[in-house]
């Protein structure tokens, strides 16, 4: 990770963008911002192409909680529905308990990350999830779109990895398609 630590409680504010969403030429971007209960920030980016938007709203939510402590109490916020219920509403055990199919019969979009979010969520004493409406003023919300949308047009190549855990410092512009703000 970095040489900045944080403290629980995490608020986790994250979001994924898609130019192109699902079509063979899409760029993807997403950001995680954790805030700790004494105020310290870290901010990750980064991005994939090509790649879908649901992709990177995981991605953000996936990055953010391994930057956070093993065991700490964390709030995701997050305008994606789609995040939200699974977490949220049960949808993940359901897939589980279905072998990864819907409640239509069908496979499970994104089953790698779903399962990473599994052993992510497991990591911490508690992930609660906040569901904001985006692009409706939330300031933490529309910052964390920004840097998604700028993160999309990044130069990461085709098929980026996205999941390596970053190395480096804050400040340091890119280590392994990750970038970070202080």
């Amino acid at each position: 990770m970095t040489d900045l630590a944080l403290a629980s409680p995490i608020t986790l504010i994250t979001d994924g963008a898609c130019s192109g969403n699902g079509t063979a030429d899409a760029r993807g971007g997403w950001a995680a911002i954790l805030v700790d209960a004494t105020g310290h920030e870290l901010v990750l980016t980064g991005g994939e192409a090509p790649s879908t938007n649901n992709r990177m709203e995981l991605t953000a939510a996936l990055e953010g909680l391994a930057a956070a402590p093993v065991g700490a109490d964390v709030e995701l916020v997050t305008d994606s529905t789609y995040l939200a219920n699974a977490i949220s509403q049960g949808w993940l055990d359901g897939w589980q308990r279905r072998g990864w199919r819907t409640a239509a019969k069908q496979p499970v979009a994104n089953r790698e990350l779903w399962e990473r979010m599994i052993r992510e969520l497991a990591r911490h004493a508690r992930v609660r999830t906040t569901l904001v409406r985006g692009h409706a003023g939330h300031e933490a919300n529309e910052r964390a779109d920004r840097l998604a949308q700028q993160a999309a047009f990044e130069d990461y190549g085709p098929s980026a990895p996205v999941s390596p855990a970053p190395s480096g410092t804050p400040g340091d512009d890119l280590q392994l398609g990750f970038s970070f703000e202080r």
